[in-house]
């Protein structure tokens, strides 16, 4: 399946004594504690096909990433919640799929910042994680609330700054708003957040709000991608959720034609932007489409398109990124 980023999850034991052991948290002052650097070899360096170049070494503005969640499973003799930052083989296959995917997008419009943390494990999401879950992601916050505060104090220097994150990161991204931002002298700073992946209210901040065209700054998009004949469980339909079509940076309810594609990417840069892949229009909290046309479609059969948030997009998001840094730099 060419846009899978994870695979078939084990579940953790809980520990029988009712503790909740955790990894070392990580020192933000190395950088192997970062999946990607400005000033390092990374994935968020690549780009797909010829025609996009990395623009980090000029770009005015950073992006802070945080990656959704690839800690799918355990080895018997190590039943953590949370992942550990010396697991080198996650490291890899964080690097290798939502760093790629996902983070290298944004390295045409800023220099790209993405903490590795120890993030919970796939498994708080269902009902078997239920009783660690709150736990586990707190574990995982903490860390990315001190690799936040690191990166102001020894990066930033001033600059605006994008929020950005995908499913479990953007939990974490969305409480690090909150924190750091609202009503602080940095939501000056914020040129837009993306919380992409998990329901967000359209009231969420008192002074960050829902971002209503492709130039707004200082607001958020949202959105969660579905196969246009995607059966919404009951209760998962909330009006008051926020709903951004990408492909016109709107919250209007109208089909947005394939034609406004840009070009979606395939997993791992399976191909170059593929224009036009797919459409999409908002129904109630989702973001609806088509199954996508590429070669091996006949394999992806899923229709909750979660995975492939940004790929479906992938264009749309690099240039609106652009746009809104432009827009705020000259604002």
């Amino acid at each position: 399946m060419v846009f899978s980023l994870a695979t078939c999850a084990s579940i953790p034991d809980l520990p029988s004594d009712g503790s909740f052991p955790v990894p070392p948290p990580p020192d933000y002052r190395s950088s192997r504690s970062w999946a990607a650097l400005p000033s390092t070899d990374d994935y968020a360096d690549r780009t797909p096909g010829d025609s996009l170049q990395d623009m980090q070494a000029t770009a005015q503005a950073d992006v802070f990433f945080i990656h959704p969640t690839i800690y799918t499973d355990t080895r018997k003799d190590d039943r953590m919640w949370n992942a550990s930052l010396d697991d080198e083989k996650l490291n890899a296959d964080v690097g290798e799929s939502t760093i790629l995917n996902q983070a290298s997008i944004f390295n045409g419009a800023a220099k790209v910042y993405a903490p590795r943390y120890r993030q919970a494990h796939v498994a708080v999401f269902n009902d078997d994680g239920a009783a660690v879950k709150q736990r586990a992601l707190d574990t995982a916050y903490a860390d990315v609330l001190a690799a936040f505060d690191h990166y102001l104090r020894h990066y930033n220097r001033g600059r605006p700054v994008i929020i950005a994150g995908h499913s479990q990161g953007t939990l974490h991204a969305e409480r690090l708003l909150e924190d750091r931002f609202t009503g602080k002298a940095l939501r000056d700073r914020l040129v837009a957040a993306y919380l992409v992946g998990m329901p967000i209210r359209r009231d969420r901040y008192a002074d960050i709000p829902v971002c209503e065209s492709a130039g707004q700054t200082g607001c958020f998009v949202t959105w969660r991608t579905y196969r246009e004949d995607f059966d919404v469980p009951p209760g998962a339909d909330d009006p008051e959720v926020a709903v951004v079509n990408p492909l016109t940076w709107t919250t209007d309810t109208g089909r947005a034609p394939a034609s406004l594609n840009e070009g979606g990417v395939l997993y791992k840069y399976k191909a170059g932007p593929i224009p036009e892949l797919v459409w999409a229009e908002i129904r109630g909290a989702g973001l609806f489409t088509n199954k996508p046309s590429f070669f091996g479609d006949i394999f992806f059969n899923t229709k909750n398109y979660h995975i492939a948030d940004y790929n479906l997009f992938w264009v749309n998001v690099r240039n609106n990124a652009r746009a809104r840094v432009q827009g705020f730099v000259e604002g």
